[in-house]
């Protein structure tokens, strides 16, 4: 009860806040009734900032996602309420329903998938190998470490893949869903930005001039500090069992007590009995199935794609760059999903009406990631609508004279913060690369630092955020409360990126990737060396 009356508390005090400060504007500015003074301009990016700060301190994503996507409304339609909600409607909730579909139908795909292996005994075999072959807590996390590298085609498919295969496996080993849920999202998007071949990597192709974005996507990779020292983090802190923050209660309480959720609500998975005939390749098959199809069907809509455009370039990497994975995952889940569907069957594991019986199954199993996603990108919409874009191109634009070789570290905190608080690192890298390779020559050796400040940044706010699509995924692919891997999540990620923004101010004055990045290893070593002396305490036994 309390809980509740502090959010409407909280609501009613943002809202009121945001009316009263509009009266008192608009009053003051009569004569500029047609220019509305929220767009193109800092208070673009308030509703995101208010959304993030209500779901931090309240613990409710849905309702601090809408109060955001309220005020977003509001403000594009300067407080006039028939606008207000004709925005809310059409500019937000249909366009993000519309916008992403494609990807509500792969996360339904799988969720149906796994639900199927669950019911195959799939997963409970694979369960049984890890017992044999993965005895340590450290061995279990190196181990969905691993797997989060070797799925770089997408960090949506990455997500939910990985938290499939690996859940069964860190349960056994008492790793808390919260840690999961970290190592599933640190190896997503970081690892897609250096993938040349991702979807990530063709965003990034299309954001740059004609036949340079791929060959500026590579040469940026060994400056994106972020993501190599996110990979350093990882490792280094497995190695050394070093948590600290929320994290660290986390793993204590599931160490100690068995619990591996902390807070926020358990697993909503009711126990079946699965099949007694199943084995680890009725888990490992569909999942095959599933990269290679996606990664057929990626470089299929590629190509038509290209074809549409009168384009005649249809090698794989040209395909794969133009490609839409809102189209070409969903493409292939469903033949993968078929495709399994019959293995199965075929395989006696499952009846056909038990494989039915697990469509409806999976789609619950992914109705909250659903409704986060949906409201998500409803407030990027609001915040688009209100010019975000235009005004951190104008702060880039200003801060170019005089700071050329701060402008990396520039460049990285940006692009973290404009991620952060829409949520979007595609958005973010879309907005700040144009910028970007207008402010160096394209013989500036920093022109190469700048992009890649551009693209860790993007990954770092993304990383963070708490209405990050991948973030989200990251929840749903762990079965982790969202806010839960949110909390303990940020000080691992800020630590990271605090040693790359060190790195990118070094990398201003001295561009060399040989004394760059062994400097950023240095670093997040040293770090962890001193947090875990810090938080010696109370040390995590394995």
């Amino acid at each position: 009860m309390k809980n509740t009356k502090k959010i409407v508390s909280i609501a009613g005090i943002m809202l009121l806040l945001g009316i009263v400060l509009s009266a008192v504007c608009f009053a003051s500015n009569g004569d500029a009734a047609e220019t509305n003074m929220f767009m193109n301009s800092f208070w673009a990016l308030v509703p995101p900032i208010i959304a993030i700060a209500l779901a931090l301190i309240t613990k409710e994503v849905y309702s601090s996602l809408f109060i955001g996507i309220v005020i977003g409304a509001l403000f594009s339609a300067e407080f006039k309420p028939v606008a207000a909600m004709d925005n809310l409607l059409n500019e937000g909730l249909i366009a993000a329903v519309s916008g992403t579909a494609g990807i509500f139908i792969f996360l339904v795909v799988l969720g149906v998938l796994v639900a199927l292996v669950n019911k195959a005994g799939g997963s409970a075999a694979f369960g049984k190998w890890a017992e044999t072959h993965i005895k340590t807590r450290v061995g279990a996390m190196i181990a969905t470490f691993v797997l989060g590298v070797l799925i770089f085609i997408d960090d949506y498919f990455n997500c939910l893949t990985v938290g499939s295969v690996m859940r069964p496996v860190t349960d056994s080993h008492k790793i808390s869903r919260a840690k999961l849920a970290y190592l599933i999202d640190a190896t997503a998007a970081p690892v897609c930005m250096i993938a040349p071949i991702s979807s990530w990597a063709a965003a990034v192709a299309s954001y740059t001039s004609d036949g340079q974005g791929l060959a500026l996507f590579v040469k940026a990779i060994p400056f994106n500090f972020y993501s190599l020292l996110t990979f350093v983090f990882i490792i280094g802190s497995i190695l050394m069992r070093v948590d600290y923050g929320p994290m660290k209660i986390h793993e204590l309480n599931a160490i100690r007590k068995g619990d591996l959720f902390t807070t926020g609500n358990r697993a909503d998975e009711k126990e079946e009995t699965p099949s007694s005939r199943g084995r680890v390749i009725d888990l490992i098959l569909p999942v095959v199935v599933l990269i290679i199809v996606c990664i057929f069907s990626l470089v299929y809509v590629g190509k038509n794609i290209i074809i549409a455009d009168g384009g005649h370039d249809l090698g794989f990497v040209n395909c794969f760059a133009n490609t839409d994975a809102t189209v070409g995952l969903p493409w292939g889940g469903i033949i993968a999903l078929v495709i399994t569907i019959i293995y199965l069957i075929a395989r006696r594991v499952v009846t056909f009406k038990e494989a039915m019986e697990c469509i409806p199954k999976g789609f619950i199993a992914m109705v909250p990631a659903i409704l986060i996603l949906t409201f998500a990108t409803t407030l990027k919409n609001m915040t688009g609508l209100l010019g975000a874009a235009d005004y951190v191109g104008s702060v880039m634009n200003g801060a170019a004279a005089g700071l050329a070789s701060f402008l990396p570290a520039i460049i990285f905190i940006v692009a973290c913060l404009l991620a952060f608080a829409t949520g979007t690192s595609w958005g973010t890298f879309g907005i700040l690369i144009p910028i970007v390779t207008a402010i160096f020559e394209p013989n500036d050796p920093l022109m190469i630092v700048g992009i890649s400040a551009c693209l860790a940044g993007a990954v770092c706010g993304d990383h963070c955020s708490p209405i990050s699509d991948t973030t989200i995924m990251s929840s749903a692919g762990a079965q982790c409360n969202h806010i839960n891997h949110v909390s303990t999540q940020l000080p691992y990620a800020i630590t990271v990126a605090a040693i790359s923004f060190v790195c990118y101010i070094v990398a201003g004055f001295a561009p060399y990737v040989w004394l760059t990045l062994p400097l950023g290893v240095v670093l997040t070593l040293g770090t962890l060396f001193v947090i875990k002396k810090v938080v010696s305490k109370k040390p995590i036994n394995q």
